[in-house]
C-alpha cells in the first residue's frame, strides 16, 4: 500500500504583528529621509557643475563667498550620511508592505511598487557608494562620479513618482491632527513617539560624530569621520600625495612656471618670490566632505596673466606636472582667475609648500572645489 505525501496548500503571506508598521511612523521618517536626500542632491548637482561647467556656465561660476563649497559640500556629505539611518528606518517601517499579497493588484498598484523598488534600489546605492567614496575606496569597476550623478537623478526622479503616487495616505498621516492618524490606535502614540525620538537621537548622534571634519567647532565631537582635517604635512590633509602623482625632487630639479599668451614668459621659482606676494586665509574643500582653512603666500593669478597679454576678462588653464590623472589640466573661469583672492601659491602656513601640498606652486582660489586647487603647476594658458 502505498505512502500518500500531503502537500500543503499555499498559505496567506506572512502576517506581520509590529504596532508601529504603520503609516504614520513610515510618513514621519519620510518627511526626514525626504529633506535629507533633497539637499544631499542639491548639492551634489552644484558640486558636479563646479567641478565639470559647461561652455556656457564656466565664467559665470561665483568665487565668492570664499566658503561657499566648504558650507555645500558638508551639507552634501552630512545629509548623505544621515540618510543612512533614516534609510534603514524607513525600511524597518514599511518592509510588511513589500511582501503584501497578490503582488500587482491595478496599474497605480504597479506604478507604486515600481517606484518603491527603483527608489529603495538607488538610495542603497548612492548612499553606499557615496560613503565609500569619503573613504576614497572605490570596490567597483566603474567610475565614481558620472555613475554617482547619473544615479542621483535617477533616485529623485523615482523619489518624485513615489511621492506622487502616494501622497493621498502622506496626507492622511502627515500630522498628529490628520485623518489617518486619528483613526490609528491611540495607545500606540507614545510608543511610536519614542521610536522617533529614538530614530532623531541616532541621526543626531552620527551627525554629530561625523560632522567636526568640515565644521571646525565641532571637531573635538568627531570621532567617526573618514579624514580629520587636524592630521597631515603642514597641519594640512592630502587626499593626492607627489608619489601617487609620480611628481619627485628630481624631476623639479630645473622647474620653471611657463605662462602662455600674447606675451609668454617663465619663471624660475626665485623670480617668482620676487614678485609681490599675497597672503590669504581660504580653506581647502574636498569632495570627500573634510575642509579646513589655512594662510597661503604667493602671487595673484591675475597678476601673472596680466604680464602675459591676458587683460582684465582672461582665464586660463592650469597645467600640472604630474604624469597622469583626472585633474592633471583644469579651466579656471574669469570669475576665479581675476579673483584677488586667487593666488599660485607658494607657502603654507608660513613655510614654503611641501611636497605633497604641491611644491613649487599650486593653485588655491576661492570657492573652489579642492580636486581643482591645481598642485605641482608647471604651466597657465591665458584663454
Amino acid at each position: 500500500m502505498g505512502v500518500m505525501r500531503l502537500i500543503p496548500s499555499p498559505g496567506p503571506p506572512i502576517s506581520f504583528k509590529g504596532r508601529l508598521h504603520d503609516a504614520r511612523t513610515a510618513t514621519v521618517i519620510g518627511r526626514w529621509l525626504g529633506l535629507a536626500v533633497v539637499v544631499c542632491f542639491a548639492t551634489g548637482v552644484l558640486s558636479h557643475f563646479l567641478q565639470h561647467p559647461p561652455a556656457w556656465l564656466a565664467d559665470r561660476l561665483p568665487s565668492r563667498p570664499y566658503w561657499g563649497y566648504r558650507l555645500t559640500q558638508g551639507l552634501h556629505v552630512a545629509s548623505g550620511i544621515a540618510a543612512i539611518p533614516l534609510l534603514l528606518a524607513k525600511l524597518w517601517a514599511v518592509y510588511p508592505r513589500l511582501f503584501a499579497w497578490p503582488p500587482v493588484r491595478s496599474v497605480r498598484h504597479a506604478l507604486e511598487r515600481l517606484s518603491v523598488a527603483v527608489l529603495v534600489a538607488a538610495g542603497i546605492f548612492e548612499l553606499f557608494t557615496g560613503l565609500l567614496n569619503t573613504f576614497q575606496w572605490y570596490p567597483w569597476p566603474f567610475s565614481f562620479v558620472p555613475v554617482h550623478y547619473a544615479v542621483g537623478w535617477l533616485l529623485v526622479g523615482a523619489l518624485l513618482l513615489h511621492v506622487a503616487v502616494r501622497w493621498p495616505r502622506i496626507r492622511d498621516h502627515f500630522t498628529r491632527r490628520s485623518p489617518g492618524t486619528l483613526a490609528l490606535p491611540a495607545a500606540d502614540g507614545p510608543d511610536r513617539r519614542q521610536l522617533l525620538a529614538a530614530i532623531g537621537a541616532g541621526v543626531g548622534a552620527v551627525t554629530l560624530t561625523t560632522v567636526g571634519q568640515s565644521v571646525t567647532a565641532l571637531g573635538p565631537l568627531e570621532l567617526f569621520g573618514p579624514r580629520s582635517p587636524d592630521h597631515g604635512p603642514q597641519g594640512l590633509p592630502v587626499n593626492r600625495t607627489a608619489a601617487a602623482a609620480r611628481v619627485t625632487e628630481a624631476s623639479l630639479t630645473d622647474w620653471r612656471l611657463t605662462v602662455a599668451g600674447p606675451r609668454p614668459y617663465s619663471l624660475t621659482l626665485e623670480e617668482l618670490r620676487a614678485m609681490p606676494q599675497h597672503e590669504v586665509t581660504l580653506p581647502i574643500a574636498c569632495v570627500e566632505g573634510w575642509s579646513k582653512s589655512a594662510r597661503w603666500t604667493g602671487v595673484r593669478v591675475r597678476d601673472l596673466l596680466d604680464k602675459a597679454g591676458g587683460g582684465p576678462g582672461a582665464r586660463c588653464r592650469v597645467v600640472s606636472m604630474e604624469a597622469a590623472g583626472a585633474y592633471r589640466v583644469t579651466e579656471m573661469g574669469r570669475t576665479y582667475a581675476q579673483d584677488p583672492l586667487t593666488l599660485l601659491a607658494l607657502g603654507l602656513n608660513g613655510e614654503v609648500l611641501s611636497l605633497d601640498h604641491g611644491y613649487p606652486a599650486r593653485i588655491i582660489a576661492p570657492n573652489r572645489p579642492g580636486v581643482l586647487q591645481t598642485k605641482w603647476v608647471g604651466r597657465l594658458e591665458v584663454r
